[in-house]
């Protein structure tokens, strides 16, 4: 018998149907889907079924389009053809697909926080799929349960800064964990930071730094607000290095950030009213003060920050009015005044958000109920509106529960 192009035997050129056509990839998390039409002359007998190979080699075989080839590697870039099969052997191969580089999907991850009940502090990670909409599941556990901190990330890498459970030695609020965004499981110790970090401080980043501005120093409150901003670096590991300064003092506040531009919003400054509506920025690659941008609309604190390319979106906490459900939202790459988006489905402060290209996510909370709440709502970042409801996480949290992304950097 003959050899066929690409290594399958059994070909006759004569009954073998004609190849398949308009082969096209969409990639999956180590995998493609491939797609094709079936062509119309089928040869000598009827088609019993297709192969699609990657340009690799691996390939699966299937009844009809499309097939999932697996077992690729994620970030590496594939073609594919595709052989119909009868009983008289495959066809020639198709013409090669496009370039498909398959990837992992967009999650979000929601690390620590408190509990409603029982009442308590938290180790559990869960993780949602950002693009879609679904309840959480479990993704695995930090090394101890924490709250009042915050994240960022890169596509690769979840750091969790400061917060109220890191005592001993270290002093409260010091220690860096890190969690592999690519598989489940608990963290890893990542370093420490300069000064205790306590009361949600504000965390952005980008692909490679990990920022983390404001807190207070002392779980009593008797402290003043920290203006400091310290910085990691995401792809190794060891203790923070002093970036600069805010502009303004503050705990209890919110960062956000695109690749360029990290972004703090509003807080506890200590007065009177003891909520700001400072907006102050940072080019994340250059270490410096934090500059100006502009005003929030209200004073807030306790809120949530996440951001896509172009906007940060400023989310529920709490104004002189007490927990709302208003969203705000700046333009990152240009100073301003901050301008409505639109409200969550629910009033809440404390939510954990995270971003991806085209939504932000807001995670649990504390309710004007006083308790906990399990919802998860999302924005289409490119367009002003009420949030819609995206699921439930796997139990009512907030307070601090750290929000990551593996989409990209930049997004507590």
């Amino acid at each position: 018998m003959a050899r066929g192009r690409g290594g399958f035997i059994g070909q006759d050129g004569l009954n073998a149907p004609d190849s398949p056509t308009g082969v096209s990839g969409t990639a999956g998390n180590q995998s493609v889907s491939v797609a094709f039409t079936a062509p119309t002359d089928v040869g000598g007998s009827a088609i019993t079924g297709f192969r699609a190979q990657s340009n690799t080699g691996a390939g699966v075989s299937g009844s009809s389009s499309p097939i999932t080839v697996t077992g690729l590697s994620n970030g590496t870039s594939y073609t594919f053809n595709v052989w119909a099969i009868n009983a008289f052997g495959y066809s020639a191969p198709s013409d090669a697909s496009g370039s498909v580089t398959p990837a992992l999907p967009q999650q979000a991850f929601i690390a620590g926080g408190y509990g409603q009940s029982p009442s308590a502090l938290l180790t559990e990670i869960d993780v949602i799929t950002i693009t879609s909409t679904g309840n959480a599941t479990d993704f695995g556990d930090l090394s101890e349960g924490q709250y009042a901190t915050c994240g960022a990330s890169s596509t690769t890498r979840g750091l969790v800064m400061g917060g109220s459970a890191n005592l001993g030695s270290l002093g409260l609020g010091k220690r860096c964990l890190y969690v592999t965004l690519s598989s489940g499981g608990t963290n890893t110790t990542f370093g420490n930071l300069i000064q205790n970090s306590f009361s949600s401080p504000g965390g952005c980043g980008n692909s490679t730094r990990a920022l983390k501005g404001g807190g207070n120093g002392n779980v009593s409150g008797g402290t003043p607000p920290l203006n400091n901003i310290e910085y990691f670096t995401i792809a190794s590991t060891g203790d923070a290095t002093d970036f600069g300064d805010l502009t303004l003092a503050r705990n209890q506040t919110t960062a956000a950030s695109n690749s360029t531009r990290g972004i703090w919003a509003g807080g506890n400054d200590n007065s009177g009213s003891n909520s700001c509506n400072v907006l102050d920025y940072v080019t994340i690659a250059s270490a410096g003060n934090a500059t100006d941008f502009g005003d929030l609309a209200t004073s807030y604190r306790r809120q949530g920050g996440a951001a896509g390319s172009t906007r940060a979106l400023w989310g529920a906490g709490r104004d002189a009015g007490g927990i709302t459900a208003g969203t705000e939202y700046s333009t990152i790459a240009s100073t301003g005044n901050a301008a409505d988006f639109g409200n969550l489905t629910q009033g809440r402060d404390y939510p954990a958000p995270a971003a991806g290209e085209t939504r932000c996510i807001w995670a649990g909370g504390f309710s004007t109920s006083s308790v906990y709440v399990n919802t998860i709502d999302y924005h289409t970042t490119a367009s002003t509106g009420s949030g819609s409801d995206f699921g439930d996480l796997t139990q009512a949290k907030g307070e601090g529960s750290a929000g990551m992304s593996n989409s990209h950097g930049g997004l507590q």
